[in-house]
Order: C-alpha cells, then structure tokens, then sequence
C-alpha cells in the first residue's frame, strides 16, 4: 500500500500514465486508418477488376460474337481464384459459368449487386446441372457482381468473393488488436521502468537533503557520469551546498571575532565608567574616562556601520542605485584628499590615472571603497627598515575592463593570506592592538562584486597591490 501508492501519486508516474494514452491513442488511430485503407483499397482494385473483364467480354461479342464470349466465360469459370461468372440465355437461363443460381433481380436489371451463392467446383458441376444429375458438393460464398445484358439479350454477370477479403480484414482487425495489446503493455513496462529511474535520482536527492537538514553539511547529491539534466541539477545543488557552508562557517567565524573584538572595548568602557565612578577621583580624570569612553564608543560604532554596510552591499544595490559615473573623477579627487594625510605621515602619494573614463556604478560605494584602499595603504605604506613609503594610484581601461590599483612599498601580504584577509574580521596583526576592525577589505570586496567585478589582492614587490577589476559601463 504504502510504496505502491506512493508510486502512483508521484507527478512521473502521471506524466508516464499521460504519455502512454497518448501514445496508445495515436498507435490504435494510426492501425485503424490502415487497416480502413487497406480493407477500401481491396474492394477498389476488386471493383476495377470486375470492371476490366466486363469490359473485355464487351469488346470480345463486339468484335467476335457471342461464342468467343462463351469460350472465355468457361475459361475463367475453371480457373481457380475468387472470380464469378454466370453466363445466360435472354430469359436468364443458366448456359455457362462457376455459379447455378443466381437472384432474378440481378438478372432483371443491369447493374452492381451484392449476393449469398453456392460455388460450383468445376465444369462437371455446370455438366451435371444442366442434365440434372446430384449436385457436387459445392462451395458456399458471399460475391459483389456487376450485370450486363450482352447485344443479342443474353446475360453476363462478373464478380468477386468477398470473403476472403473479409478473411483479410479479420486478420488486420485481430493484428491491430493484439498490436494495439503489445504497444500498451510495453508502454507500461517502458514507462515503469523510466519513472522508476527517475523516482531513484530524485529520491537520492531527497536523502541528501533529509541528511543536510539533520546537521550533516558535508553531504553532497551524487553526480553521475550521464551528464543529463539530473546531473545538472545536482552540480547546482551542489554548488549552493558549498556557498551555505562557506556562508554558515563566515557567520560562525564573523559571531567569533565580533565577540572577540567587542569584548575588549567593552571591557575598556566599563573599567572607565567605574574608575570615573570611584570615589576620590577628580574631575579631570572623570573627564579623561568620558572622552575615552566616548572614543572606544565612536569606534564600536564605525564597526557596526561597516558590517551594516557590508551587508546592504551583499543585499544587493536597490532599484536606480547605478547611474553613469565619471570614475576618473572620483579616483582623483579622493586621492588628491588624501596626498597631504600620507604627507604627515611620510609617505609620496603618485597617480597614473585616464582621464574620462566612464563606468556605470553606485559613487557613494566606488567612493568608501577607495577610501578603505588608501587608508590602509596609508597606515601599512612604510617599508621595513630605510627607505620612503610610497603610494601609487592607477586607473586605466583595459579592453571591456576598468582596472583601479591601489598599491604601497610596504612588508606586503603573504600569498597564503591574500584571499583570508578579505573575509570579516580577519586581521593579521595578531596582537589586535593597532586600531582597526579588519572590515575596510571586506567592503571592498562586497563592493567590487555588487558591481559585477572582483577584487584581488597582489603582490607589488615589494608591498601590495590592490586590484578592483569592473566592468566597463
């Protein structure tokens, strides 16, 4: 009950049930219009048959008499076959041909006629009617007949045995029925057997996720080596698979440094208020606890409206949030803002950057991220050991590409961290003690990929070189 039934109430069975009536439906139409052609096609060409050879009797007592006819009528009459012929006198008298007895109406009047007859099975029968002797055993059988009165009055009837042609027709009547049996139970088996394969891939995909939902998010869909639209299926499943556990694992690590990283300024905020509070302290130290209360707080809330802005960026722009920019302009005058920033802080601020180039982008956004570029490159642009730091800004159009570069003379990002210190929080600076959330390369990269771009960290030989790659407008 329970697995068959389910069987039956899933849509593949039904789609398989629909296919096999349908298909059925047209296989017994196409048999009954072949069976229907072939049935009318014998009685035409038994028609035409009749036809020829009245016409031939016609033209042999036009141009030979009455005898000729005769002789011919009696040599077909022997011959073996379904042909039927009767020959009489001007009274419809029986002279000649393989059938005695023949209705008065068809020898009355001309024309075609349908009869029940007895068959004689030789001359000797014909013999032995017209002396009257015992018939023969005769042969009994249904004929279409065409009358016609020859030129001296006599009779002459020509025509076929039907059943035999109605023999044909029971046997095409009984294949179509066993044929139309034979597409049907085929269509079951060939239809069970498609729904059952494609039952056992969906209920492979269904285990899976019974698997997923229990906790298990390493579990995966099978690919098979078909590659059909299963497999495609399975490879995007997949690939969602994998995003949800890159993302479950970054909220994981991001709920863990936002617990790390909030609970030491909190803690400083805390041992502030209660120093403030103790008693014996003076005014000036209560104002020194509230601006450093109110700093730490300034920083705790720089954090929050990074990681909301972050996540607005990854909700994706709204509707009108892109227009046309000029982003040569944008990447010039905020590094002509921050030239005399570097400046205090020793370092030389060059630019290389093309002028008039056109990108369709939201400039508030372009505009944080280069800002997050530049004051990291302002905090790390100082070389170890002599030497004078360096900051280069670059724009430039490359093919469909617009190509924005970031890059410092500092100690660089080792290759194996160039991809990590994009995600949230993550900072290589393992004491956390400089100022910072580890959020400013996160923007940008959610940034840079709401624009339909990427963001990619190099080497600059020494330093880094930050590369945001977008599209052309």
């Amino acid at each position: 009950m329970s697995r068959f039934t389910q069987l039956l109430r899933t849509s593949t069975v039904r789609l398989t049930a629909t296919f096999i009536l349908i298909f059925s439906l047209f296989a017994i139409l196409l048999l009954a219009f072949i069976g229907w052609q072939s049935s009318v096609s014998l009685q035409r060409q038994q028609a035409n048959d009749i036809d020829r050879e009245v016409q031939v009797l016609q033209r042999l007592d036009a141009n030979q008499g009455i005898r000729a006819v005769a002789i011919a009528v009696q040599r077909v009459s022997r011959a073996p076959g379904p042909g039927v012929y009767y020959l009489g006198d001007a009274a419809g008298q029986f002279l000649l041909g393989n059938v005695t007895d023949v209705p008065p109406d068809v020898l009355r009047e001309p024309g075609t006629y349908s009869f029940n007859y007895e068959r004689a099975d030789s001359l000797a029968d014909t013999v032995d009617a017209i002396e009257g002797k015992p018939d023969r055993p005769s042969k009994a059988g249904y004929a279409v007949v065409r009358s016609v009165e020859l030129s001296n009055g006599m009779r002459l009837i020509v025509g076929r045995d039907v059943v035999e042609r109605r023999g044909f027709s029971a046997i095409i009547v009984q294949s179509f029925l066993f044929g139309v049996l034979g597409i049907v139970l085929f269509s079951m088996i060939a239809g069970g057997v498609t729904a059952r394969r494609v039952l056992r891939r969906i209920d492979t995909i269904r285990d899976t996720s019974t698997k997923i939902m229990s906790g298990n998010l390493s579990e995966r869909v099978p690919v098979t080596k078909r590659n059909d639209e299963f497999d495609g299926l399975a490879t995007n499943l997949n690939a969602m698979l994998d995003r949800i556990e890159q993302l479950l694992q970054g909220l994981k690590e991001v709920t863990d440094n936002v617990a790390h990283d909030l609970k030491t300024p909190l803690t400083r905020l805390r041992n502030q208020a209660e120093s403030a509070l103790r008693d014996g302290a003076s005014d000036e130290s209560r104002k020194q606890a509230l601006a450093t209360t109110i700093a730490e707080s300034d920083r705790l809330i720089q954090t929050f409206n990074a990681l909301l802005m972050i996540a607005r960026v990854e909700a994706g722009a709204p509707s009108g949030a892109l227009t046309e920019i000029d982003v040569s302009a944008v990447v010039a005058d905020l590094a002509e803002l921050y030239g005399p920033v570097a400046e205090d802080e020793g370092i030389v601020v060059t630019t290389d950057i093309a002028p008039a180039v056109r990108l369709r982008a939201n400039r508030e956004l372009i505009g944080q991220a280069m800002v997050n570029l530049l004051e990291n490159a302002v905090k790390y642009a100082k070389p170890d050991g002599e030497g004078e730091g360096r900051i280069t800004v670059s724009l430039r159009q490359q093919g469909g590409r617009v190509l924005i570069e970031v890059a410092d003379n500092g100690p660089g990002i080792p290759a194996e961290d160039r991809k990590r210190v994009l995600e949230r929080f993550v900072r290589l600076e393992k004491s956390r003690s400089e100022t910072g959330s580890g959020l400013g390369l996160s923007l940008v990269d959610a940034v840079t990929r709401l624009h339909g771009g990427n963001f990619r960290i190099e080497d600059n030989a020494p330093g880094v070189r930050a590369v945001i790659d977008l599209p052309a407008a």
